[in-house]
């Protein structure tokens, strides 16, 4: 739920914070007092397109905060915001964007710099904005087919995975023919291209790790003086009359004739002879390098052109060894498929057929799992807009197949989504054929059908904050009341914030803000509060009567509100 919004020098908005609860909020208030400026200023924080419009006058940025809180730790915008690298701790998501004179937005989510683009993937997945006239997720037929998977549930996830292990299966064998059946220049041009990096790298009969290996050994021969200098002097050091080891020893033969006098003694002479015995050992290791020490300058030669052999190759094969010698087997295995090009194509081809008939096994699987899950859809929606008064309208689930390859005599184009094509169809009027959503309602019908379908969709999205900017254009009476009662039933699962001018609505509130505007210095600002009980009946009997507040339209308030607390 978004807990928290915090605006500055935002359009009319020179400073403001607010905080939401859980339900339904409404927001209230004179035309122009602000109302929608809020709604702008979340739909900024979730992605929306920005300007320097909004940018209160005079001023250099606007600044847009808002706090959302997760309750469901398996929600889908966790694994965005790990995508993404963005840490989420205690269920807590900030949203921040700030919007300067020149139109360019600073994004950052949980304080972490990021684009507009990822902004509007992680804002999307946690509130979704609804206004009559938005060409939004409901009206765009190509996210339909989205839709009714999130309805279908497990089922219709399980059936997906299945058939996307083989899809992909199915184009990474398309991808492989499609590259062997290129016209044979281009193939011998590949061929001979290969065939000589191959030939290159087999010359240099490489080895692993040859590399690090030769340039340990070249350190030690370049830096052979100072290694001769520092173990003469630590072996003559050790050495020799009057030396190391002659001290030790003196020490030892000192303390061996006292040791049996206490312990201590005894210990101290055990370590001195300790110490002199393993000195002794590392001087003999010290003469032992320097016997076998000596400098090569033409190994030192062979060593620095060989490293250098092997730079070129890593420059144009990989980074290392290893990886030129991966890149080898790989071009040599290549190289066997486009001399044995035929064969190989009959194999692959004999393979995508396996594999393409398996496909469209899941593939009609899928569909007819989708198909089924369509038709509870369908019952849904109709029950929905009975509810709402449309029960003379028809709602469908269309599926079409894309069309594009043969296959058993069918034109089948398989895709991550399946083969099928979902769109949404309506007929608002008895005897009117089915047409797409998107070009069959508008005003008050529009409302409905979108709120119909919000409450069904919205328990299957995962968003935690819905919001509606005036959906309720265009109705009354009755329908206004059916409205009400459809979206505060859409609160029941998520958070939902309101902007309405219907009474109905405000009287279901579980919090009712009322927005107003001020003049202060000759300049323009909005102002947000939460309504009392007493204050509710007034600003709800205002919405009824319009300019003047009677007793009557009172006492219709105070009605409204007791047949929303009993609705509830």
């Amino acid at each position: 739920m978004l807990a928290e919004l915090s605006i500055k020098n935002f359009a009319i908005i020179e400073a403001l914070t607010v905080s939401f609860e859980k339900g339904l909020t409404v927001l209230t208030g004179e035309t122009g007092a602000g109302k929608s400026i809020i709604i702008d200023a979340i739909h900024l924080l979730a992605g929306g397109r920005g300007s320097s419009e909004f940018v209160r006058y005079g001023e250099k940025r606007a600044e847009l905060e808002g706090l959302f809180l997760l309750d469901d730790s398996k929600h889908p915008v966790y694994r965005k915001c790990t995508e993404f690298g963005i840490d989420i701790s205690d269920g807590m998501i900030v949203l921040r964007r700030d919007i300067s004179m020149n139109g360019k937005s600073i994004c950052r989510i949980n304080g972490k710099l990021v684009t507009i683009a990822i902004l509007r993937e992680v804002g999307q997945s946690i509130v979704d904005i609804h206004g009559q006239h938005d060409n939004q997720e409901l009206m765009n037929e190509e996210n339909h087919i989205t839709l009714l998977d999130q309805y279908g549930g497990q089922k219709v996830q399980a059936a997906h995975h299945a058939y996307k292990e083989i899809y992909h299966q199915y184009e990474i064998k398309k991808k492989k023919i499609k590259q062997l059946s290129e016209n044979e220049q281009e193939m011998a041009h590949r061929l001979d291209l290969i065939q000589f990096q191959l030939d290159e790298i087999e010359s240099a009969n490489l080895q692993p790790k040859e590399d690090e290996i030769l340039q340990e050994e070249k350190n030690q021969i370049s830096n052979y003086e100072k290694v001769y200098e520092a173990l003469q002097n630590g072996y003559n050091s050790l050495h020799g009359e009057q030396k190391g080891l002659d001290w030790v020893a003196h020490a030892m033969n000192a303390l061996e004739d006292v040791s049996q006098i206490n312990d201590t003694l005894k210990g101290m002479s055990e370590g001195i002879s300790n110490c002199y015995y393993l000195l002794e050992d590392l001087s003999y290791q010290l003469r032992n390098e320097l016997d076998s020490l000596e400098f090569d300058p033409e190994r030192l030669n062979f060593i620095e052109s060989r490293l250098n052999e092997m730079n070129q190759l890593k420059r144009k094969y990989g980074h290392t060894v290893e990886d030129i010698i991966t890149y080898s087997a790989k071009i040599e295995e290549e190289i066997d498929t486009i001399q044995n090009r035929d064969s190989h194509l009959d194999k692959m081809k004999s393979e995508l057929d396996s594999i393409t008939k398996d496909l469209a096994l899941e593939a009609k699987n899928l569909s007819s799992v989708r198909k089924n899950s369509s038709k509870q859809l369908i019952k849904e929606i109709h029950r929905e807009l009975k509810e709402l008064y449309m029960e003379k309208t028809t709602f469908d689930v269309n599926f079409s197949v894309k069309q594009q390859q043969s296959f058993n005599g069918q034109d089948i184009k398989y895709q991550l989504n399946g083969i099928d094509t979902v769109e949404f169809f309506l007929s608002t009027n008895p005897g009117e054929p089915l047409k797409s959503l998107s070009k069959t309602a508008s005003g008050g019908e529009l409302s409905r059908i979108m709120l119909a379908m919000k409450s069904i969709f919205s328990q299957h999205q995962g968003i935690t904050s819905i919001i509606f900017d005036e959906v309720d254009t265009g109705v009354s009476g009755r329908v206004a009341q059916a409205i009400a009662e459809k979206i505060y039933r859409v609160s029941m699962g998520s958070q939902v914030l309101c902007i309405t001018h219907l009474p109905q609505v405000a009287a279901m509130a579980d919090t009712h803000l009322y927005i107003a505007k001020d003049t202060r210095a000759d300049r323009t600002t909005t102002a947000v509060r939460v309504l009392k009980e007493e204050e509710k009946i007034k600003e709800i009997g205002r919405m009824i009567a319009g300019v003047e507040v009677t007793e009557l339209s009172k006492e219709h308030a105070k009605e409204l509100l007791s047949l929303a607390h009993s609705a509830k």
